[in-house]
């Protein structure tokens, strides 16, 4: 009788030893999936920047997931292709939203599909963390969920403005590609423009993208002392090409969206000397973003668009704010509303300077440069000369 008793108490613990296998194997695999998403345009003619963004998000998942990982949550990396088009961001977004193991988004390219994306993201509290959107309304819409690391175009347009009259400019003829961005980056650089004393003679938009005679012939007859094109390096190429051989002789400038080594593929020796504004240098310019390259040059087999090294920064911000948000959980999936408050607390040290948010969402202090193209092998954009470089605080939210 007391041998069975023995037996059946072995028994009942092997039972239960054997019932506790199954919980050990868990504890040791991830309990959940964690999906960090992009959105930028990956295919259409603004596919370099929008390729390099999701680049250097993935790589940035790569090399920074541990700390989440470790605490039981396995990360991925979900691409969005938005095509540079506020429809398709839109319906992206509404995509996104439904899927409830997206914990961030790291996007837009262009502000144009920002901003009505992130209404959508809004709706269900999902963060987004923008490398690259420079239009003020982006967070001058006080959104909680929304922030980027990157400059503002209505500080932008003053630098272009304050670097053209250093140049003696004492006439310009404006033109922009009709979009939210470029329009507003445009008007922000003729009004500071205006403000030093340039004579602003032509202010046009144009969607056009190949034949520029009807807006370059008005050009060429007012004879300025420069062209300012607010848009994306797509429409910029052929625009400054074809106004060399119409024989305009103004100096060029634009915004950061002539940023591309693409602009050189398109346009050749015709931009070469040519100076831009931007809120990314190229990663020459971060001496912190040495490695950076390396690393991407190595597994991508080739140089980081710029943006690249702003969308890590993004995405190492939201990687930070999981982490906190899981502890702060209790070790449980957090939820988005948590993530979203998780980033504006964020202080990063990131390969582009330090990051910390204002209550809006812009970074408190932004880095702005001025650049001039030095060849027109598009191998070499990343060579281009750093001639100015300033950090300017966010302005204030506008009551």
């Amino acid at each position: 009788m007391r041998r069975h008793c023995m037996n059946v108490k072995l028994g009942i613990a092997l039972t239960i030893a054997l019932l506790l296998v199954p919980s050990v194997v868990l504890a040791g695999t991830a309990k959940a999936t964690i999906k960090i998403a992009t959105q930028s345009p990956l295919s259409g003619e603004m596919s370099a920047v929008g390729e390099g963004m999701k680049l250097g998000t993935q790589l940035a998942i790569e090399q920074l997931k541990g700390p989440v990982e470790k605490l039981g949550f396995k990360v991925e990396l979900v691409p969005f292709d938005d095509q540079g088009k506020p429809d398709v961001g839109v319906a992206n977004a509404r995509n996104m939203i439904t899927d409830k193991e997206i914990l961030a988004v790291i996007g837009h390219y262009n502000s144009g599909v920002a901003i009505p994306s992130s209404e959508v993201y809004k709706e269900a509290s999902l963060v987004e963390v923008s490398p690259a959107n420079t239009n003020p309304l982006i967070t001058d819409r006080n959104l909680p969920n929304v922030n980027r690391v990157c400059g503002r175009d209505d500080v932008q347009g003053a630098v272009g403005a304050e670097f053209a009259k250093s140049l003696k400019i004492k006439s310009a003829y404006v033109i922009h590609d009709k979009t939210t961005y470029g329009q507003s980056v445009a008007e922000f650089f003729r009004d500071n423009a205006k403000k030093l004393g340039i004579e602003i003679l032509g202010f046009e938009g144009t969607e056009e993208r190949s034949n520029f005679d009807p807006i370059l012939t008005p050009a060429k007859a007012k004879n300025p002392d420069l062209i300012y094109f607010g848009g994306i390096y797509s429409q910029a190429a052929p625009l400054f090409k074809q106004a060399r051989e119409k024989g305009i002789k103004a100096r060029f400038l634009g915004p950061d969206g002539l940023d591309s080594s693409d602009l050189t593929k398109i346009a050749g020796k015709t931009v070469v000397g040519m100076n831009y504004t931007t809120v990314a240098g190229p990663v020459t310019v971060y001496p912190k973003a040495k490695e950076f390259a390396k690393a991407y040059k190595e597994k991508f087999k080739k140089d980081p668009e710029p943006f690249g090294a702003q969308s890590y920064d993004s995405t190492a911000i939201a990687l930070k704010a999981i982490e906190a948000a899981i502890k702060d959980a209790g070790g449980k999936l957090p939820s988005r509303e948590a993530v979203a408050a998780a980033v504006r607390k964020v202080k990063h040290n990131g390969l582009t300077g330090n990051i910390e948010f204002d209550g809006k969402g812009d970074p408190k202090k932004a880095l702005y440069f001025v650049m001039q193209v030095v060849s027109e092998d598009p191998a070499k954009w990343n060579d281009n000369k750093e001639v100015k470089r300033l950090e300017i605080a966010a302005p204030p939210l506008k009551k």
